[in-house]
């Protein structure tokens, strides 16, 4: 019995599996951060997936999220509905892109190398890093004005630092800039500390928002109250199927980056099965379940004081004891860290480390990241909730549609899952293609994108990002990611087939 377990057990690691054997240190594709895993590497559990995940739905940009949807006039549960749907839909290409990392140990640009070639990659990589930049502003921002409102309870002067820059008064300046070197702090300690951050932030951040809801239905004279008022949230009559498809949109949008990069967290997993159940577990209903919280907050705001309060950070400045406050703020400022370390700075610092890896170190691309994301102006990001889902979440989910429909077409239809782990770091490999680019893959990104950038244009250029009679390619733009993502896949797929590169398709090493 013990000999058949032992046996068993070995057939699973084989399976799931694959660590690199041979010797690439000296390629100049290597460095200690972007070499594969090893097994003994590979420690996460499905609760550490699952912790991750909640560490990052549990932020005030998920809060807010869903009120933004009832603005533009749907109903609370029309917005959980569409917000559920959303995640579900995206865990599907997160568990199909997540499989590599934990197969064979590889980061997202390492990944990328397959497809789009050994330079070609730096292209995929960086239209993620850039978005990611901008995440890493705004988590960033948020989290500064939530100590500024902190500091501004704890002293009377200090919001007498009121000398503008750029119309931002100056004690919100130093709380935005105190929150950044924080986080600087954090990512010079490297990418294992996060685990670590996510599990014991997880139960903080859950408890943080049952207290906030109980708190809120309380003194709001009960949750169906609550709910029943959030119609007053509604600032457009619009009908449901007129908002749902930019919506949705939205929604898968939010995550679009992470089910690209995934491999650089499941690249940690015990198995196939942690990656899975973790994420499962972790995403969609935490998602859900924390919008609804913002949500109902918000709403027993319009009773509780007599006018809406949809940012948190706002909230807390009303509450009277200063206890409460400073578990607030702790909350929050758990929720902004634990999200902004793991989904905005490991997949850019992997990114940027990709440019030039014997130059740029893990930590070298972190910083990198910290100083872009001050300069996309977060402030401006977040000039509306309009601008933030029609412009923001839809632009960019375009852009790792088109991505992810190439990946998945390449490592699951062409490759059948098998890569040559070895070639990924060799400049003259079967992943070389011509010069280091794979044509084809470069193709099938830009004829995925521009269908959907007439309409991203118009709205970027429309207050709020509301088209109020859309044309044809506006609605196109409405669906950005589900069409990139079917174009990417299907033109990546033709050319492939039609113009075989040589050596193009691995097989098992």
């Amino acid at each position: 019995m013990v000999a058949e377990s032992i046996n068993k057990d070995i057939a699973l690691t084989q399976r799931d599996f694959e660590e690199l054997r041979q010797d690439v240190s000296s390629s100049p594709l290597w460095n200690p951060d972007l070499a594969p895993t090893t097994i003994k590497q590979r420690t996460w559990s499905t609760w550490n997936i699952a912790a991750l995940w909640i560490g990052m739905s549990v932020v005030i940009t998920t809060y807010t999220l869903a009120g933004g949807f009832i603005e533009a006039g749907m109903s609370w549960w029309q917005a959980m509905i569409t917000i559920l749907l959303g995640n579900t839909i995206v865990l599907v290409p997160m568990i199909l892109n997540a499989h590599s990392g934990t197969k064979y140990g590889v980061s997202f640009p390492v990944l990328c190398r397959a497809a789009f070639g050994t330079k070609g990659a730096n292209v995929p990589a960086l239209l993620r890093a850039i978005v990611a930049c901008g995440w890493f502003g705004i988590q960033t921002w948020i989290g500064g004005t939530a100590l500024d409102a902190l500091f501004g309870r704890m002293w009377s002067g200090w919001n007498s630092l009121d000398a503008n820059v750029m119309n931002i008064a100056a004690h919100t300046w130093i709380a935005f800039l105190l929150f950044w070197g924080i986080q600087v702090w954090i990512i010079l300690k490297g990418v294992e500390g996060i685990k670590h951050l996510e599990a014991w932030s997880a139960p903080l951040l859950l408890v943080g928002g049952a207290v906030l809801l109980w708190w809120a239905s309380s003194r709001a004279g009960g949750l169906g109250r609550v709910l029943t008022e959030s119609s007053a949230l509604q600032k457009q009559q619009n009908n449901f199927w007129t908002i749902f498809p930019g919506a949705l949109t939205a929604s898968v949008g939010y995550w679009a980056t992470l089910s690209l990069n995934i491999p650089d967290f499941t690249r940690y997993a015990r198995s196939q099965r942690s990656q899975m159940l973790g994420q499962a577990l972790g995403l969609p209903m935490t998602m859900t379940a924390f919008a609804f919280i913002g949500v109902a907050v918000t709403s027993a705001t319009l009773l509780i004081y007599g006018v809406a309060i949809p940012d948190p950070v706002q909230l807390i400045q009303r509450f009277d004891s200063f206890t409460v406050l400073l578990f607030a703020t702790l909350v929050i400022f758990a929720a902004q860290i634990s999200t902004n370390m793991a989904a905005n700075v490991v997949s850019p610092s992997n990114d940027f480390s990709n440019l030039n890896p014997k130059m740029i170190s893990y930590v070298g691309g972190g910083l990198i990241t910290a100083v872009i994301g001050i300069l996309m102006m977060p402030w401006k990001l977040m000039a509306s909730m309009g601008d933030y889902i029609f412009t923001w979440l839809i632009g960019y989910s375009g852009l790792m549609g088109a991505i992810a429909g190439i990946l998945i077409c390449d490592y699951w239809v062409l490759r059948k899952q098998r890569l040559d782990l070895a070639a990924l770091f060799d400049v003259r490999g079967q992943y070389a293609y011509s010069n280091g680019f794979n044509w084809r893959a470069m193709i099938a990104l830009l004829v995925a994108i521009a269908p959907v950038v007439p309409g991203f244009l118009h709205a970027a250029s429309t207050p709020g990002g509301q088209i109020q009679q859309p044309t044809f390619l506006d609605t196109l733009y409405t669906y950005a990611w589900f069409v990139t993502f079917g174009i990417g896949f299907i033109v990546y797929f033709a050319l492939m087939k039609v113009v075989p590169a040589p050596a193009a398709i691995a097989t098992e090493p």
